[in-house]
């Protein structure tokens, strides 16, 4: 690996001037892994997390952020909310963005 970056730098040559590229060589390295490692799973996962919340729909039961448990009974397309019957007789209205996980369907 040392090799390699004395390779890329240019040697140890007298007079000779530097290779940038072996310069830049860790850097890029680095935001590569940081790629890989975190920005490309954050993506994944908020495109699984909206698709997730697209296919809601009447009579899933959900989860919220909070941690309350309910069943959807209606959904405000143009307001993006969700009515939520979370006991009986007890109805919510919740922002969509706070649904945390689609458990089922009621049957």
């Amino acid at each position: 690996m040392i090799l390699f970056i004395t390779l890329m730098a240019g040697g140890s040559g007298a007079g000779q001037q530097p290779n940038s590229f072996g310069f830049f060589l860790p850097i890029i390295m680095i935001f590569l892994i940081m790629y890989f490692l975190i920005f490309r799973p954050q993506m994944k996962k908020q495109k699984e997390q909206k698709l997730m919340l697209e296919a809601v729909k009447k009579g899933d039961k959900i989860v919220t952020v909070g941690g309350i448990f309910g069943t959807v009974v209606g959904i405000k397309e143009k307001e993006n909310v969700l009515i939520v019957k979370i006991a009986e007789n007890t109805k919510i209205e919740l922002v969509k963005t706070s649904v945390a996980k689609v458990i089922g369907r009621e049957e």
